[in-house]
């Protein structure tokens, strides 16, 4: 039978769903938008499924802190492209996973997609992402989930964009010190809070890099151990938040801001978007192909 435009076009405002899946639902359903919409409803959940192996390495970060700044969540919800991280309906998905993260108690992001999307719902994050996968086409997933629970501080909180968050848990101090650390830190990317910090194995091995530099370069070997202490003490400053000069002030340490302020950082946590995934790269024109031949 023939299919109307204006039956599409319905079909398309009621699922969010493309132009020629909802004609394909409608002639096989003859028509019928109600068994149209509930047949695009199941395949949906399998074309989530069967997109859940697609690389997800775009998307954004929402920070959200409570009232009282004791509790906060960064989570990183991604899409596999820059546009639909951009699309309201996943903007939307977003801050609701955001604000339902901060209300409960999920410690990890595996824990977050069985909560409810909002406090009161019942539709659970992981069915609203499925849901959203059906609609925009593309794998969504809720990547991370850092949780915060300041003990005797505050939190303090920068986005840079919806690319780069960072939560900070400070003592002391005041808004503005705090907003300026977490500042510092997204565009720095410290190692850790201070030397106490590092890694054993992080520092074992700079230490046998330093050494292999400095014999490699002739030094006599009763100084090579002095040389390696003061390179170490340069790469501490370099990856410690408080060995750091501030970036607001190169000239006084980050460290030495703090005493200052009689403050002090326990923690904090600076997530980009993305890292860590191995994105796979693609020449353009072979994609477009890929597509055109698809659609044939």
């Amino acid at each position: 039978m023939a299919i109307s435009a204006s039956l599409v076009k319905e079909l398309r405002e009621r699922t969010g769903a493309g132009m020629m899946e909802c004609k394909k639902a409608l002639v096989e359903t003859d028509g019928n938008i109600e068994a149209a919409i509930e047949a695009m409803r199941k395949s949906g959940q399998a074309k989530a499924a069967k997109k859940a192996g697609r690389v997800a390495a775009d998307g954004v970060l929402e920070v959200r802190l409570s009232d009282d700044a004791r509790r906060g969540v960064i989570v990183e919800i991604n899409s596999e492209t820059d546009f639909v991280a951009k699309d309201e309906n996943f903007a939307s998905f977003a801050g609701a996973v955001a604000d339902s993260a901060l209300a409960n108690d999920a410690a990890d992001a595996e824990a977050l997609a069985q909560a409810p999307l909002k406090t009161g719902e019942s539709t659970s994050v992981n069915d609203a992402r499925e849901a959203l996968v059906a609609k925009v086409g593309e794998n969504v997933q809720v990547r991370r989930l850092v949780r915060f629970d300041a003990a005797e501080g505050r939190l303090h909180s920068y986005r840079h964009g919806v690319r780069i968050a960072v939560v900070v848990d400070m003592i002391g101090g005041d808004d503005e010190l705090g907003r300026g650390i977490a500042m510092h830190i997204a565009a720095t990317n410290p190692l850790c809070v201070d030397a106490d910090q590092v890694p054993a194995e992080v520092l074992d091995k700079e230490r046998e890099i330093f050494r292999a530099q400095a014999l490699d370069s002739g030094k006599p070997a009763e100084i090579v151990d002095k040389i390696i202490e003061g390179r170490m003490r340069k790469y501490l400053e370099e990856v410690t938040l408080l060995g750091q000069a501030f970036v607001k002030d190169p000239d006084t340490q980050v460290g030495k801001l703090l005493k200052q302020a009689e403050a002090t950082v326990v923690r904090f946590a600076r997530l980009e978007v993305g890292e860590g995934i191995e994105k796979k790269t693609e020449n353009f024109a072979e994609e477009v192909q890929a597509q055109a031949r698809q659609a044939d």
